[in-house]
Formats: C-alpha cells, sequence, structure tokens
C-alpha cells in the first residue's frame, strides 16, 4: 500500500482517488471545492467519434479507448452506491445550410474510412428521429456508439464512492508539491502552475454553458444529444433524465475569467434556437463559465512528469470522456506496472521531444 496526494478534485482527480483507494492505497485528495470546477459545469458528452477531426488520430485512439471503459466504469460507480446516469442514446449532428452540410459529408467520409459507424440522414430523417427540429435543417449524420452521462450526478456517485473508500479530502489550495510524496497532478487549468514542465503547456480555456427546462406545455427536450454548426460556431443541446437541457458551448481564450457574458448566453440562445426552436418557451434556470484545461494540442498529458508526480491533466473537452483511461493509467502508474498502451501518446515527455 502507498500513500498518493491527488491534486485536484474533478471528475479526473477523483476518478483517480476513487480508483486508487479501491486497489488499497491511502488516498488525500486537496482541493477548496472538491466535485465542482469545469467538470460541475460540463455537458457530458462521451463522443470522440463525433469530435473526431483529421489530424488527431491520436485523440480519438484515446477517447475510443477510454469510451469502452465507460460502461463497467459506471457500473462499478452504481454498486459503490450512487448510479451516475450513463445515457446509451448517441448523437446527432446536424447541418443547417449548404455549407454545414458539406462539413457534415466531409466528417461522414473522414469517419467511414476510419472504420467508424456513422448514419447520414436527410433533413426529413433527422426530424423523424428529433422531432423538435427545425425544419432549416439540411441533413444530419447519427452516431449510435457516443454515450453521456450526467455530470452532476456523476461527480455525486465519485465523491461517494470515495467517501466509501476511506479517501481523505483537504479543502486547501495546493501552491507547492513539496511534502506531499506521490502526486496525481490532476488540477486542470490550473496544473501550469505547479510544475515547470507544464507551465506553458496546459491554458485555461473558457467555456459558458446555460441549462434549461421545459415549463408545462413546451416540446420536451431531445432524446439524444444534438449537436450543430451555427454560423461557424458549435452548439450542443444535451438532455438529463429529469427532462432539463444542458446548452453549451462557447469557447474562446479569456485568462482565468469565469464571469458570464451577455454575448456568450445570446449567442448560445441564438444557435439552440435555429437548431430547436421550442426552447424559446423553455425556462431558463443556470448561467455559467467554467475553464477547461487546454492542451497545446488537445492530447491530454497523462504519465510520468518526474520521480514521484503523475500528470492527469490538459483534457480539454474530453475530461469526462478520458476519465476511466486516465485512472487506469495513474493507478497503473502507483501499483508500478506498464501504462495502458493507448496513453503513450499523452506521455508528457512529448512536450521535450517536439522541442528537439
Amino acid at each position: 500500500m502507498r500513500e498518493l496526494s491527488v491534486v485536484g478534485g474533478g471528475v479526473i482527480g477523483l476518478s483517480v482517488a476513487w480508483r486508487a483507494s479501491a486497489r488499497g492505497h491511502r488516498v488525500t485528495v486537496y482541493d477548496p471545492e472538491p466535485g465542482r470546477g469545469a467538470s460541475w459545469l460540463a455537458g457530458g458528452m462521451l463522443a470522440p467519434v463525433t469530435e473526431a477531426w483529421p489530424g488527431e488520430e491520436d485523440v480519438l485512439t484515446l477517447g475510443e479507448a477510454s469510451l469502452r471503459r465507460w460502461p463497467d466504469f459506471a457500473r462499478d460507480l452504481a454498486e459503490e452506491g450512487v448510479d451516475p446516469g450513463l445515457s446509451p442514446h448517441g448523437t446527432l449532428v446536424v447541418a443547417l445550410d449548404s455549407a454545414d452540410a458539406g462539413n457534415l459529408e466531409m466528417l461522414a467520409a473522414y469517419l467511414t474510412e476510419l472504420g467508424r459507424e456513422v448514419e447520414q440522414l436527410t433533413g426529413r430523417e433527422a426530424r423523424r428521429a428529433e422531432p423538435g427540429l427545425a425544419g432549416s435543417v439540411r441533413s444530419g449524420l447519427l452516431v449510435p456508439g457516443d454515450l453521456a452521462v450526467d455530470n452532476r450526478r456523476l461527480l455525486r456517485a465519485l465523491e461517494h464512492a470515495c467517501g466509501r473508500r476511506g479517501v481523505e479530502f483537504r479543502r486547501e489550495t495546493v501552491t507547492d508539491l513539496e511534502g506531499l510524496g506521490d502526486v496525481v497532478l490532476a488540477a486542470g487549468a490550473w496544473t501550469g502552475r505547479l510544475h515547470p514542465a507544464l507551465a506553458d503547456a496546459v491554458r485555461p480555456l473558457k467555456g459558458e454553458i446555460l441549462r434549461l427546462r421545459p415549463r408545462r406545455g413546451c416540446l420536451p427536450s431531445p432524446t439524444r444529444t444534438v449537436r450543430a454548426m451555427v454560423e461557424g460556431r458549435p452548439i450542443y443541446l444535451v438532455p438529463r433524465d429529469d427532462g432539463g437541457l444542458v446548452l453549451g458551448a462557447t469557447q474562446y481564450e479569456a485568462g482565468f475569467d469565469e464571469t458570464v457574458t451577455v454575448r456568450g448566453v445570446r449567442e448560445l440562445l441564438e444557435g439552440a434556437e435555429r437548431v430547436f426552436p421550442g426552447i424559446t418557451e423553455y425556462e431558463l434556470v443556470e448561467t455559467a463559465a467554467g475553464l477547461r484545461a487546454a492542451s497545446v494540442d488537445t492530447m491530454p498529458f497523462i504519465g510520468e512528469l518526474g520521480e514521484g508526480v503523475f500528470a492527469a491533466t490538459g483534457h480539454h473537452r474530453n475530461g469526462l470522456l478520458m476519465a476511466p483511461v486516465t485512472a487506469d493509467a495513474a493507478v497503473a502508474w502507483l501499483d508500478g506496472g506498464p501504462l495502458p498502451d493507448e496513453v503513450a501518446a499523452a506521455a508528457p515527455s512529448r512536450r521535450s521531444e517536439e522541442r528537439v
């Protein structure tokens, strides 16, 4: 048994703490507000295929490796006492104009070439799949293998599981790793302040989200995640089991600013209305902004930084998705075994290799 300090109590840090404590290690989590931060504000999409982009094949491979782990991860969490709310309904990506339709066709061709399962739909077929879609939707792409999770139920499940396994929580901000022993560094956007190897490699990327709830007589929320590009800006609508809807996400460089802007809210609502007009009658119940931990190449940093320090950060939009594979890698390191093959491309050592 080893003693482990996990710096950061978001989805990555809590997943590592739970899995490590379940292996019999003594774990302490350092975070002034565990279960909050960017993880609390996530949409909950577990969608490596839908997020795929040419040139980012390593990110897709890592995301799919983690997606395969998700059903067991969710089942194990539920057995600890709290079901995280995993949804198997897939993702529907829609196009609103000819340019978007062309991009959707290119994405379908790319994914088909990689051997991924997708189904191209006409606008009428897309509206049949999700009746609330706008009449202006020209085409769609159904990705049946994508999953989604209720991020807040997930965080509550992880906190409960950690408590059940004896994890100690210290509600304090870590500014120096000295004296903490073996450390998993999972401090999200703040990671670069804690280790020189990541000082210029992980940065905050601001994103705003809205939460909505249908009022009496409103069209119900979609049954699956719906994504689109509206005038070049990405928009997603992620349903919740209680009928609510998470709407996101703006994305821009703003340092450590976590304020919600009028412009961000307006862009999200206008974009969502173009895709799913019925939301104009929904109740707006929450506006918030969070800071994703963005890496320089969209690939996270998963691996040893130096003697006794393991990086688990820089997951960009994929923190929830990659939590299982990241936790498996951290626990393998703690146990002294080999890391999963899929995380090789995420090794922090790639930073020094890039500089050569």
